[in-house]
Formats: C-alpha cells, structure tokens, sequence
C-alpha cells in the first residue's frame, strides 16, 4: 500500500526507484502507467489527468504517451520481432517501420528483424522488448526490474540501451530496480520503505 506519495518525472530525466520487495515499487509503477488505478489521490500524464479515466480510453491514451518494459519481455511469440515493434506505433498512430528498423539498429538486433522471439537469447529479447518501449516516441518509460532476469553482462548492455535511447528521444524513464549498476544511471535515485518514498520523493 502507498501512503501519500507525490513524485514528478520530467522531460529527459531518469529516476530510479529502489526498496525491498513488497514495499510497493511495481504498486506505484503500475498506478502510474495506468495499468492499475489508485483509490486515493491523482495521476497525470503531461499534464493531462488519467485515472479518472475508463480501461480502454487509459489503455489509447497509454499507447502514444508511455512505454513499458518489465522483467520478462512479453514479446508476441507468433510475432516476428519487427512486427512486434509495430504493435506500438500501430495503436499510437506514431513512428512505423523505419522507426521501428532504426531502435533494432541502434540495439544491435537488425538482422533478426524477421525472426521469432522464440530463437533469441534472454538478453536478445530484452533488447528488442527495450526498442518497442521507444518505438512509438513516448514522453515516459516505465520500466519494472528491466535487467532482473539477466547476468552482468546482458544487464548493463540492456541498461546502457534504455537510459540513452530514452535521453536521446527526451523521455522521462522510472526505473524500479534492485540493480545498484542501473540505480546508478539514474539523475535521480528515491527509496521506498512501507509505502512512502525517501531521497527527494514524498
């Protein structure tokens, strides 16, 4: 449960949000990208108040403003890897195929653009799961324990790929991370203990 929680993400800025599990971190991530909606208090996107909002229209308006990555890809397993990067840019009515070819080049992957998910690696498939966040040009990321499932290595090339492609595009990213090395990337790093958030949150 979330008590009294106020925080801003701004335009470019990467804000890390670490604390134990069970504390609340993936509660607030999902009020935030509407996935979820709060029985007190208020959330915006650019300015635009969003949790009044019903499930589909949260959902259309989430598809051109916020990208998402979690732990686990979530790829369309049915899907080639650029179709899945499509999906975005489809529902937004933003970007397209040459947006979407561009973030498979800049995350090394263009040459598996016509493959499955199936046949990638963890660390492949987090990179593609990174590039489709992005496709659709969001104002915000959200991103739940983006390198929880893989080693060292796979984990600080996922990292590097998120918060650059994010400061390029001028998104705003919130990491929920237990990874020190990815906190670290962060401007701006905040606690979360029983709910409230310490280190420049309230």
């Amino acid at each position: 449960m979330l008590g009294g929680v106020t925080l801003e993400v701004w335009p470019g800025e990467v804000v890390a949000v670490t604390g134990p599990s069970g504390s609340g971190k993936s509660t607030l991530l999902h009020l935030l990208g509407g996935l979820d909606t709060p029985q007190g208090g208020e959330v915006y996107w650019a300015g635009e108040r969003c949790d009044q909002l019903g499930v589909q229209e949260r959902a259309s308006r989430r598809a051109g403003r916020i990208g998402l990555v979690f732990q686990h890809h979530y790829l369309l397993e049915d899907l080639t890897v650029l179709q899945n990067l499509l999906i975005p840019t489809q529902l937004s009515g933003r970007g397209g195929t040459e947006r979407a070819r561009e973030l498979l080049a800049r995350v090394g992957l263009l040459d598996r653009a016509g493959a499955l998910p199936g046949v990638l690696s963890g660390g492949e498939r987090q990179r593609v799961a990174v590039a489709r966040a992005l496709a659709a040009q969001p104002a915000a990321v959200l991103a739940d324990e983006p390198t929880g499932s893989l080693d060292r290595a796979g984990a600080e090339t996922v990292a590097g790929l998120l918060v650059s492609l994010a400061r390029e595009q001028g998104a705003g990213v919130l990491l929920v991370t237990h990874d020190d090395r990815l906190a670290a990337r962060a401007d701006r790093t905040l606690h979360l203990l029983d709910g409230h958030l310490q280190g420049g949150g309230t």
